[in-house]
């Protein structure tokens, strides 16, 4: 295989996983999404809080929000029995900015007018 088929290769291959991955799956429900519109719109909360404003039951809620936690999108901070829950922008826009990279090292590869 040629250096540039190889080089290639882990491009594609890279940006694919950046794109597959958790952080995507987690932001495509659109109830998911509302749950992490209300974390951002309350800064920092407990599950009571974030689920009074959400038509979902709080089990459900709860369950949207552990998929944000595992994505890396939001974060968890346990104080006594309660757990707060605050949007992880730091982590967010580390993600992001590796996604772009990925697509940055693709673009040579596979699209016309690319430098």
């Amino acid at each position: 295989m040629t250096d540039r088929l190889l080089h290639r290769t882990r491009a594609i291959d890279a940006a694919i996983e950046s794109l597959d991955g958790a952080f995507f799956k987690a932001l495509c429900e659109p109830s998911r999404v509302a749950v992490l519109k209300r974390v951002m719109q309350l800064g920092r909360a407990d599950i009571s809080e974030i689920a009074q404003g959400l038509p979902q039951e709080r089990s459900v809620v709860s369950r949207h929000l552990q998929v944000l936690l595992e994505a890396g999108i939001v974060r968890g901070t346990k104080v006594s029995r309660q757990v707060f829950y605050e949007v992880d922008g730091p982590a967010v826009v580390a993600r992001l900015e590796a996604i772009l990279e990925h697509m940055k090292c693709l673009t040579p590869f596979c699209c016309p007018g690319a430098s």
